[in-house]
């Protein structure tokens, strides 16, 4: 193998903790965006020499694999992959008390690694399906996002107590947890237990719990702009899958009275706390009041996420782009022509792609519009398609679309707009051609935000923490049609390196009917802005191309985005 957990036991190390991580198309351990911003995190550690160790969940099943039956409706099926065909299996075993049960735990370690320096990030991927276990027990790392609230509570136990035993167990020393989302807050219970001062040193039994010694070990970082999206469990379900570890009159005043919520168990824990786009943090310090919250604005993996014709282009020119993105401000260098060149060399990739699949008949020249994220409802991906006669008139022989994303297997709305859109994109075929691609993942999201000409987003505000599949496009010179939320509040600069939808985000909780506003404003935009800039001033749009290398994926990296983590988080 080459590379062994030994050789840095002796070292203080940053774990990073995630349930979901996705840094290979061909290992399903990941459901989107967070999964894939976890691998890119890693890949900057690895890359930027950082000492990080990573630990998550094998999901032997992973998410699912998604297939679209004749009617437009999304079905689940699992995706099993067997990790022995790419990682090793550590001899060390932790137990877990789960509903009273003694739950053997595994782990399968990764190494994410730089061929350059030859540094290297380990990925411990927990396994509980091991032979002495209950076969409901086994199951419990089988499927990312799966099953009920009480496996979710089971799978986060594994995730953060687990995780925390495993790391002591090979013998690391760590000098911060850094939690990627709440999912890993329960290892601050673990923290809590090894941190307890003396009992009879202090009168209030309360301070026998050292909650400020445990804070200087923890760093949180939270995803999620909205309260029902916090995961909650009732303090009878936590009593009977975790028992009372800890007094719960203790862990109620650090995760909520009426139920254990993570998110608050994580921020009462954690000396710092941050959103992932500047409006981001401003949304969570709304929704819990009384927390410092900074903002650390996510990034993508440069290398990562280029696709092959760019990268021989940014080899010509920008030599070292790939572990120093800033060289990206010289893109000016690149001429005009080798850059639309490079661009329809993927655009083409992604068309040939299109029409084998599908059959829609997709050509090179026109204008194609790339929109794939999570099929929910919020992000309002048939808002394009809202208007059909318009979109008839805009479009027509103009544009194509391509779409892509699964829906979470429980959100029925979610499956409604995949349906919806396949149902629109057959009435409008004469005029539009619209597709909607399957099984979208790590590969196709790619080819199709490298492939596309404009990637378009339009969620709810302020329900985008921050997104990163814009940045992508960003690195491969597509430009982003997007309402400002999330990362392109601080990335967008009108008709140049990109174009906005709706009302700027002071004026828009001033907007009684925001749907009507944004659809207005997309429509308009895509008519007078996008499809002109398109076909009749082709030097402005490869200008506009060049500035969102220049200007967007030059900063929106996750090299900088671990570098303020380093110096704002780690070493603080």
């Amino acid at each position: 193998m080459g590379f062994q957990i030994k050789d840095i036991i002796g070292e203080q190390q940053i774990a990073y903790f995630s349930m979901e991580i996705g840094f290979r198309n061909d290992i399903p351990t990941y459901s989107g965006g967070l999964g894939v911003l976890a691998g890119d995190t890693i890949k900057s550690a690895a890359d930027l020499n950082l000492p990080v160790v990573a630990v998550t969940l094998i999901h032997r099943k992973g998410y699912f694999r998604q297939e679209i039956d004749a009617n437009g409706w999304q079905k689940e099926y699992p995706e099993e992959w067997n990790p022995a065909d790419h990682m090793t299996l550590l001899p060390n075993k932790i137990h877990l008390r789960i509903e009273g049960r003694d739950v053997a735990v595994q782990a399968w370690v990764y190494f994410v690694t730089n061929p350059i320096t030859k540094w290297f990030v380990p990925i411990f991927f927990l396994d509980a399906d091991c032979p002495e276990n209950a076969r409901e027990d086994r199951e419990l790392t089988h499927y990312l996002y799966g099953g009920d609230d009480r496996y979710r509570l089971k799978q986060e136990m594994i995730l953060g107590m687990g995780g925390f035993l495993m790391l002591k167990a090979i013998g690391f020393m760590i000098k911060k947890y850094h939690m990627n989302e709440g999912h890993a807050a329960l290892l601050t219970i673990e923290l809590l237990l090894r941190h307890k001062k003396d009992i009879e040193a202090v009168w209030d039994e309360k301070e026998v719990w050292d909650v400020e010694r445990v804070k200087e070990f923890c760093v949180f970082t939270t995803h999620t702009p909205v309260e029902a999206g916090h995961d909650k469990f009732p303090y009878d379900m936590v009593s009977q899958v975790i028992g009372e570890v800890i007094p719960f009159d203790v862990l109620k005043g650090l995760g909520g009275a009426d139920k254990l919520n993570l998110t608050r168990l994580a921020m009462n824990l954690s000396n710092y706390i941050n959103g992932v786009a500047k409006k981001h943090a401003d949304v969570s310090k709304a929704l819990f009041p009384g927390y410092k919250i900074s903002a650390i604005t996510n990034g993508v993996h440069t290398f990562t996420w280029v696709c092959e014709s760019m990268a021989r282009l940014y080899d010509k020119y920008l030599p070292g782009w790939a572990n120093e993105p800033e060289f990206f401000v010289r893109v000016g260098k690149i001429p005009d022509p080798e850059i639309w060149e490079a661009h329809m060399e993927a655009k083409r990739k992604l068309i040939d792609y299109v029409n084998k699949t599908t059959g829609a008949g997709m050509d090179y020249d026109t204008l194609t519009i790339g929109f794939a994220r999570r099929a929910t409802a919020y992000k309002r991906a048939n808002m394009l398609l809202s208007d059909p006669e318009r979109l008839k008139r805009i479009g027509k022989g103009r544009i194509q679309i391509i779409y892509g994303g699964k829906a979470h297997p429980r959100d029925t709305d979610g499956k409604r707009n995949i349906e919806e859109i396949i149902r629109k994109g057959r009435e409008l075929k004469d005029s539009v051609k619209i597709v909607y691609l399957p099984n979208y993942g790590m590969a196709l999201g790619l080819m199709m935000v490298s492939g596309v000409d404009v990637w378009l987003n339009t969620p709810m505000r302020p329900r985008e923490a921050s997104g990163t599949s814009g940045m992508k496009a960003a690195h491969n010179g597509v430009m982003n049609f997007s309402v400002l939320d999330g990362w392109w509040i601080e990335g967008h600069i009108e008709g140049y390196t990109g174009w906005s939808i709706g009302p700027a985000p002071t004026e828009s909780t001033l907007v009684a009917n925001t749907d009507a506003v944004d659809t207005e404003s997309l429509y308009f935009k895509l008519e007078h802005d996008v499809i002109d800039t398109y076909y009749n001033k082709r030097n402005i749009w490869i200008r506009m191309m060049q500035n969102a290398i220049g200007k967007n994926a030059y900063y929106f990296n996750s090299h900088r985005m671990m570098r303020r983590y380093v110096t704002e988080a780690y070493i603080r």
